[in-house]
């Protein structure tokens, strides 16, 4: 088999399995805090166990280290706002608002990397508001507070994305992902206490949601970081952006098959659904001249992976 064909079952593979988190999410029993926490701390604790990460944390400088931890901190507020979106409605609805990743990243992006705003971006965001009035008028009242926090998730993962894109060039992948991972789950102990609703970082699961936990933390997290490292050595960024994308579209494909929310949702809904994608999927287009190179090491910190990651 070809390295490139090769390269791209990876990736699909890869998105499949990052799927499958959101139906993890509403499969586990505890709340979005420990959630969150043991996904984080699972994923950082394994790596430790890795002498390449030791071997990049004692190479990077502490200024890093603490731009590297900042990052992490937003990043566990991502996941915390991820899994309660799913919490407070249902995984479709948690998939479609984290499509919204690229929207928000088209005018965050210019802003933190010290560049130009283009135009051309703010088209996407016009688009996709058909979608967005679509989306919150197809489900239940009750769900709304959902899609609000799964718009908060979305904004979130534009932040982290555009901070770690600016420092992409300055750390091991491995050693960024254990720094950022290992202060998301000290961040989140630390703020439990301030968010009573929340519940307590520490809950110490059972049987069911531990296995659940242990395939969230390690098949959907650390196995499809490392062969999407591998493969895109052999995909440019446009490629890889456009298979990403479908996270949102496996995720609903599962969530109607796994978990019949098709019953919970109308067609107002899904047509919402298909124009927000529309939208995103146009973003890699208007970049595709801009070069060939993947930004690899932030795969292994978002839900979207929609390459501005």
């Amino acid at each position: 088999m070809l390295p490139a064909v090769k390269a791209r079952l990876q990736i699909h593979f890869c998105v499949l399995l990052w799927g499958f988190t959101a139906i993890l999410g509403k499969r586990i029993t505890l709340p979005a805090m420990p959630l969150v926490w043991w996904r984080m701390l699972l994923v950082s604790a394994a790596l430790l166990l890795v002498p390449r990460v030791w071997r990049g944390f004692k190479a990077m400088p502490v200024r890093l280290r603490l731009a590297y931890a900042g990052i992490g901190a937003i990043v566990s507020l991502h996941w915390l706002t991820f899994y309660a979106a799913i919490k407070l409605s249902n995984a479709s609805v948690g998939a479609t608002c984290i499509a919204l990743g690229p929207v928000f990243l088209a005018f965050i992006e210019p802003w933190v990397a010290r560049r130009r705003f283009d135009p051309r971006e703010l088209l996407i965001g016009v688009a996709v508001m058909p979608g967005v009035v679509l989306v919150v008028g197809g489900v239940p009242i009750d769900m709304r507070w959902g899609i609000a926090m799964g718009a908060l998730s979305a904004l979130l993962v534009a932040c982290f994305g555009s901070l770690n894109k600016r420092l992409v060039d300055h750390g091991d992948p491995l050693t960024v992902t254990c720094i950022e991972l290992g202060t998301g789950a000290l961040f989140l102990t630390a703020l439990s206490p301030l968010l009573p609703h929340a519940g307590p970082a520490f809950v110490m699961p059972g049987l069911h949601d531990g296995l659940l936990l242990l395939a969230l933390a390690f098949g959907c997290t650390l196995l499809p970081f490392a062969l999407a490292l591998v493969a895109l050595r052999h995909m440019s960024a446009f490629e890889t952006q456009m298979v990403t994308n479908l996270e949102p579209v496996y995720a609903i494909v599962l969530a109607i098959v796994l978990l019949g929310e098709q019953r919970e949702l109308n067609g107002w809904f899904y047509l919402g659904v298909a124009v927000i994608l529309a939208a995103v999927f146009v973003h890699p287009f208007m970049h595709r001249r801009q070069g060939r190179r993947v930004d690899g090491d932030l795969l292994g910190t978002a839900e979207t992976h929609s390459m501005p990651d």
